[in-house]
């Protein structure tokens, strides 16, 4: 089975709307691989900040793109997902507010967008792919026979994030926490390269008031129909 006709099952949408969960999960229970767009943005912005290079310089920002030394470690099983940086584990901080808010503003640059593109690409390897981000279903594989985007209201994913804050032992003000998330929804939605916004075939499911095994059940039946 070649790259090409590897399904590919994407799943898009906002931070705090249960991707990465609902992504791991379906990646266990179809035995694929699984591909978290968000946290190549992630990596990439702690290699920048640590190079202490400025985010206007186009130029750096790609070869840092193209020389990214990042590998995924998952254990499905446990629904975890190791990062490591140049050999280093960077799970931890790759989810702080710092590295998620640099993030952000890295994503909207188009040689950074160009250069990681391919890498995410080639994650699609048999028997299949989950890629979990914000343009998978759009600009990484329009053509995934699968595409889900997940929304929820601005204020259920404030305190989902607040909770996570909380079970990393970090404190969170729910007023500050809701700022950021709506401008960075805003950010994501109006930057010129890959905006966030749903696949025209993409099934959108609100998880506002649903589990995250209601969420599944949808997305399997999507994929087994």
């Amino acid at each position: 089975m070649s790259q090409n006709t590897t399904p590919v099952l994407t799943i898009d949408g906002p931070s705090g709307v249960g991707k990465g969960t609902v992504a791991r999960i379906v990646a266990q229970k179809q035995n694929w691989h699984l591909l978290d767009s968000g946290a190549i943005y992630r990596a990439f912005a702690l290699a920048v900040d640590a190079k202490g290079i400025d985010i206007a310089n186009e130029e750096a920002l790609g070869k840092i793109a193209q020389t990214l030394g990042l590998e995924f470690k998952t254990e499905l099983s446990n629904e975890l997902v190791s990062v490591y940086l140049d050999g280093k584990d960077v799970s931890k901080i790759l989810r702080t507010e710092k590295t998620g808010e640099m993030a952000s503003k890295i994503a909207s640059i188009g040689v950074v967008r160009d250069a990681l593109l391919k890498r995410q690409k080639d994650f699609a390897k048999p028997p299949g792919l989950v890629a979990d981000g914000r343009d998978m279903g759009t600009i990484v594989f329009p053509d995934a026979p699968f595409k889900v985007y997940l929304v929820a209201s601005v204020e259920v994913r404030a305190n989902r994030r607040l909770k996570q804050l909380q079970a990393q032992g970090s404190k969170g003000i729910i007023s500050q926490i809701l700022a950021k998330v709506k401008a960075r929804d805003k950010c994501d939605s109006l930057r010129k390269h890959s905006p966030l916004k749903p696949a025209k075939d993409a099934l959108i499911i609100d998880t506002t008031g649903l589990s995250i095994d209601e969420v599944i059940t949808q997305v399997v039946a999507l994929i087994e129909a």
